[in-house]
């Protein structure tokens, strides 16, 4: 047997013999020692609920765990994590949301499940207190009744803990920034077993990683504080274009979005049938923004198949985008994991880049997004109060980008289907060229993306990677694309 950290320590004595089996890994003895002193329950397989209690958002992992731990308290994090160090036992954090390569299940490992850490409260002077595992449909419903805002993305099922830890790209990102940049204190346990308050008081150089450095590098997350902003009314549009103005569409539309105010996010649905939906989200009245949707619907030179415009408060613009009828009920809420829900799981790989000038040949590019009917591409404008923080202020790496790119396909089912999904999507990735450069957000992971470590991070690297080693020294939450 090769040494390892697991068998290292139990050459050293750091595990009794009696409770390990014949390959090194923890007996059923030391997985009892660990279920007595969590608070929610340990789900080995074999047991009741395991099947529901391994599954993650995607179809694609599904990976069979050592144990499930539904935790219900920090406690049962730093006791998760002292087990997995100790046995030297492979181990991950699961707030309960999407992933896009199921690293948040890991094979013959300890999955520290934070979905049940979920309460979101809303302090004085709009400070948002919420759990690792709550998902964004319960934090904007209970946020849009105190009349508060945190920016954030679309889906209700997305977990808060993978979204700010990657960045936070949001509908209101342009006027209010990522949800990052709105973490002001973090509870994290180590790779010591250790509960930290992380904020700019007290471990800074950990608040800088975490807001924007990715999920699970550093640490465990229980629960963020945010600093939210009052919530104004919202208006909305949508555009739908014929096939044949993809490529004026990708000539125009990053040089207008760029031109507008910081209120007004935008961004561009691309379908690789042809199919073309642009549309955005406008901090103010809609007398205010039609003018501009004018604008750029006389630059595109033809009149929209259709074109609608709404005015909304906060709760129900966000439920408007959710594409759900209750973002704190069921109808919003993942049919995975136990969650009871009605959203889905993902059947679909996908890549990323971001978009640092506009696109050279953008008629090249429509090429691309149109090579495979089945491909989806959707293109969220940035610049705006992203552009405005500081690299000494969040580890996010991508400031100056014009856009991300974020390329998807659904998996058919069947033998090869899911490679011909990643030739498809990757062709598209490494074929945008000089306009993307070696770039791509964090929180749209992709297993086969070039120089991927640079690419999510750019010139935060060689921080982060320091701090990992620091914190994380013998690397008791590493995963395949994790910092070493």
């Amino acid at each position: 047997m090769a040494l390892t950290r697991r068998t290292f320590l139990i050459a050293a004595g750091g595990v009794p013999a009696a409770m390990v089996t014949k390959d090194g890994w923890p007996g059923h003895d030391r997985w009892e020692r660990l279920r007595r002193r969590l608070s929610g329950p340990l789900i080995r397989p074999g047991e009741a609920g395991y099947d529901v209690a391994r599954q993650g958002f995607m179809t694609l992992y599904d990976r069979r765990p050592a144990a499930v731990a539904r935790c219900l308290r920090v406690e049962d994090v730093q006791a998760c994590v002292e087990f997995a160090a100790e046995c030297g036992l492979p181990v991950s954090a699961r707030s309960g949301g999407h992933g896009y390569v199921g690293y948040s299940t890991v094979d013959n490992g300890l999955v520290v499940d934070l979905s049940r850490m979920d309460t979101v409260r809303v302090r004085g002077y709009g400070r948002a207190e919420i759990g690792a595992g709550a998902r964004l449909g319960p934090i904007y419903a209970t946020l849009g009744r105190a009349g508060r805002l945190l920016p954030g993305g679309t889906c209700a099922a997305v977990g808060i803990g993978g979204l700010t830890l990657g960045g936070g790209i949001g509908v209101v990102a342009r006027k209010y920034g990522l949800t990052c940049d709105h973490l002001e204190s973090a509870r994290l346990v180590t790779a010591d077993g250790r509960a930290r308050t992380v904020s700019a008081e007290s471990e800074p150089d950990l608040l800088w990683a975490l807001r924007g450095g990715g999920g699970g590098n550093f640490g465990i997350v229980t629960s963020f504080t945010f600093g939210t902003a009052r919530a104004p009314r919202l208006s909305t549009f949508e555009l739908k274009f014929p096939p044949a103005s993809m490529a004026t569409l990708l000539d125009i539309w990053p040089r207008w979005q760029h031109g507008m105010p910081d209120e007004l996010w935008t961004n561009c649905g691309l379908h690789g049938d042809g199919r073309i939906v642009t549309g955005g989200c406008f901090a103010g009245p809609v007398e205010r923004l039609r003018p501009m949707v004018d604008d750029l619907v006389r630059r595109m030179g033809a009149e929209p198949l259709e074109r609608t415009e709404a005015e909304r408060d906060y709760l129900a613009t966000m439920t408007y985008y959710a594409g759900c009828a209750d973002l704190a009920g069921s109808a919003c809420a993942p049919s995975w994991n136990g969650g009871g829900g009605a959203i889905g799981r993902g059947t679909y790989v996908a890549a990323s880049r971001m978009l640092r000038r506009p696109f050279t040949d953008p008629g090249e590019v429509a090429r691309l997004l149109t090579s495979d009917p089945a491909l989806y591409t959707i293109i969220d404008g940035f610049g705006g109060a992203i552009a405005e923080v500081g690299p000494g202020e969040s580890a996010f790496a991508h400031r100056d980008a014009l856009a991300s790119i974020q390329v998807l396909r659904d998996v058919a089912p069947g033998p090869g289907g899911k490679a011909a999904a990643r030739r498809a999507v990757g062709l598209v990735r490494d074929g945008l060229g000089e306009d993307v450069g070696t770039t791509g957000y964090v929180n749209y992971l992709d297993p086969e993306m070039p120089d991927w470590a640079n690419a999510y991070y750019g010139r935060s690297l060689p921080r982060l990677r320091a701090l990992a080693r620091r914190y994380d020294p013998d690397r008791v939450f590493a995963f395949p694309q994790g910092l070493d």
